[in-house]
């Protein structure tokens, strides 16, 4: 009998684990299935996005520029100079005048985790097998009065992500992960919104990010473009010093 019991248990064991699974693996195809399939998804080289960054009521033109396979350049103009971060796929890199120098300044490993997420153009759910990162569903949550199902991506890199996806549409509403500040590691939450379809592919033209249940920072997208003519060399680290 106990041999018995020990069996069915095992099943039962079995079955829940496969069941939780399937059920993530459901979920995540749905997601990407709502973006607009992976076929368009893969299909997408390059995407250039273009509004404004917004800091304290200030509006800063932005734009941004990720091209395949790991490539980033993120650029606001402030005050007529140009604050930009870049990647190339191997070496992450800013220029920041405000900071006393128009030089390139390689960027320390931190910083650089972030600017090597935001390269990769498909999403980190998107064969995240693949690329080395673990999912977990976690569960559902109330989200603003909507049902969200709550991801824990344990990355490659070591970190840990939790993503919200809405449990109507399968889209990214949320995201929550630590950010290292000079006062120490903060929880940032961001919400996506706002989302519509460019070349039968969705995208958020809203982007809010909160600390401490305050905003501190809001992106505005009034233009995006993919697969448009991005030259390499926006991405590769500035080989004379910026212009003065």
């Amino acid at each position: 009998m106990l041999q018995k019991l020990f069996f069915l248990t095992l099943l039962i064991l079995c079955f829940t684990f496969t069941a939780s699974a399937q059920s993530l693996d459901e979920i995540i195809a749905k997601h990407i299935q709502a973006r607009g399939g992976a076929e368009k998804l893969k299909a997408v080289k390059s995407i250039k996005q273009t509004g404004a960054f917004i800091q304290q009521g200030q509006e800063l033109p932005l734009t941004i520029q990720v091209k395949r396979p790991n490539n980033l350049r993120f650029e606001i103009s402030v005050q007529g100079q140009s604050v930009i971060l870049g990647y190339d796929g191997t070496v992450g890199w800013g220029i920041n005048p405000f900071l006393g120098s128009k030089d390139p300044q390689k960027l320390p490993d931190e910083q650089l985790k972030d600017v090597i997420d935001q390269a990769d153009i498909d999403g980190i759910l998107v064969d995240y097998k693949e690329k080395g990162h673990k999912v977990e569903l976690v569960g559902k949550e109330d989200l603003e009065g909507s049902p969200a199902y709550k991801l824990k991506i344990s990355k490659k890199n070591g970190d840990t992500e939790y993503i919200f996806l809405d449990a109507g549409n399968y889209l990214e509403v949320k995201s929550v992960d630590k950010q290292k500040t000079p006062g120490g590691e903060v929880e940032v939450e961001t919400y996506q919104s706002d989302f519509k379809a460019v070349e039968g592919v969705l995208f958020p033209h809203a982007i809010e990010s909160k600390a401490q249940g305050q905003t501190v920072l809001q992106i505005k997208l009034n233009k995006i473009e993919v697969n448009s003519a991005i030259d390499d060399g926006l991405f590769k680290f500035p080989t004379k010093t910026a212009e003065k």
